[in-house]
């Protein structure tokens, strides 16, 4: 294997950042218990002893509520003999945390409450107020607009530092919200890919692929649609959802994204969210209400697709949906796919995100299908001796930066995995970027 200085070059990365056991053990290391890591959000635990197991790099943690309200997130270990004491995704844990194996019990805040036969243990160093008894907390957990993160380091950037601008995917999402926030939508699409977490995150504002990987689906949800309109009849909005992947090249490169530090983007806006019709008036008229003419028309009129939080969320804010990572193998990404309902909406406006929940981003569809396939060949290329390198040239040498922002003239420019890239040789070597 090269050095680690020289896997990251300015215009391409050695095939092994994706392939080599010993690099994903580091990236588990210095990046993912290390970084704020998502664990989710303050309207899945609405009620004490409400808890959701979440993986953190390689730690298995739970997120949970305490009787003071406060969410916590602890190690899922037994601190006597190491067993996990929460083993489904979710539940109510009532007041206490009981280990299956030997009752030991803990508070919510994850003291030690009861040690069966605690008389045994008289004389060791195994007694209630050694806090080796209580359950292990993560150094760090803190939120942005209900959606909780955690870092398993003592020390680092606060949350808005590690977030920068990235956190307009929070502020866009809540504030289409005529209560100004949102809450979870309890069903959640889990997806295994068998290829390196990378692939995902280098996808999300690759602006160059839709109109190949996903030609078919766009092509024939465009046939629809123009059917439909030569018939008199106005399409629903969820065939444009699939028609625009099939736009062509060149309106895709009109597509701008914008690189932040930390190796966070933004693919800008490039499909028609707002038709005109009487759901979408009357929910205008309540963001009008909500916030005033001019404020309800700014974050109305923002233009966004995704936020990229990296190295782990894909958030789609106008349409609520949230795609966190958490990496399993050099080759295999467990995925899990979060929707939300905006608070004080209609039924009506609920379902045209559910629609795009259910179309693009479910495991049922083409388009994610499209993905995982190109995805899972990308692994197995990267395996084989036909290349040492991957190469990110596209509209190199024509970035533009500005107070640490990049930006190209370019929609489909690679500049995105250049600037992930960045970030990603930062963490490796010990400097947090």
């Amino acid at each position: 294997m090269l050095p680690l200085e020289r896997l990251v070059e300015s215009d391409r990365v050695h095939r092994t950042v994706y392939t080599d056991q010993a690099i994903f053990d580091r990236e588990m290391a210095n990046i993912w218990e290390k970084a704020w890591v998502y664990c989710g959000h303050e309207s899945q635990l609405p009620k004490t002893g409400d808890y959701a197991t979440v993986q953190i790099g390689r730690q298995p943690m739970i997120m949970v509520r305490g009787t003071d309200s406060k969410i916590r997130v602890l190690y899922n270990r037994c601190p006597h003999r190491g067993v996990q004491l929460c083993g489904s995704r979710q539940g109510n844990t009532g007041s206490t945390f009981v280990c299956s194996y030997h009752a030991w019990t803990f508070h919510l805040d994850g003291r030690v409450k009861g040690i069966p036969l605690s008389h045994g243990y008289v004389g060791t160093r195994m007694s209630p107020d050694n806090p080796d008894c209580s359950m292990k907390a993560a150094p760090r957990v803190d939120s942005y607009r209900g959606f909780v993160f955690a870092s398993l380091a003592s020390e680092g950037p606060s949350l808005l530092e590690f977030l920068g601008d990235a956190r307009i995917a929070f502020d866009d999402m809540c504030d289409r919200s005529p209560e100004g926030e949102v809450e979870i939508v309890p069903v959640c699409h889990r997806v295994v890919q068998h290829s390196n977490w990378k692939f995902f995150m280098e996808n999300q504002l690759d602006a160059l692929h839709p109109s190949v990987t996903h030609q078919s689906t766009g092509i024939a949800a465009g046939r629809v649609e123009r059917k439909l309109r030569e018939e008199g009849r106005t399409p629903p909005l969820y065939y444009h959802y699939l028609s625009t992947f099939a736009s062509s090249f060149d309106q895709w490169d009109s597509v701008q994204t914008v690189n932040f530090p930390r190796g966070h983007g933004i693919l800008k806006g490039y499909m028609g969210l707002r038709p005109d019709d009487p759901d979408t008036k009357e929910y205008v008229a309540a963001m009008y209400r909500a916030y005033g003419e001019k404020k309800a028309e700014e974050h109305l009129g923002r233009s966004i697709h995704h936020v990229l939080v990296y190295p782990y969320l894909s958030v789609q804010s106008p349409l609520q949906q949230l795609r966190v990572l958490r990496p399993l193998a050099p080759n295999k990404t467990l995925s899990e796919i979060w929707h939300f309902r905006l608070k004080g909406v209609s039924a009506a406006i609920y379902r045209r995100a559910l629609w795009y929940f259910n179309l693009v981003n479910s495991p049922a569809t083409m388009i994610n299908a499209d993905d995982l396939e190109n995805w899972t060949k990308g692994q197995w290329g990267l395996e084989s001796d036909g290349g040492e390198w991957v190469s990110f040239h596209r509209n190199y040498g024509g970035d533009t930066r500005d107070n640490g922002v990049t930006y190209s003239n370019n929609g489909t420019s690679e500049v995105v995995m250049r600037s992930q890239f960045e970030a990603w040789r930062q963490y490796m070597s010990d400097e947090a970027p």
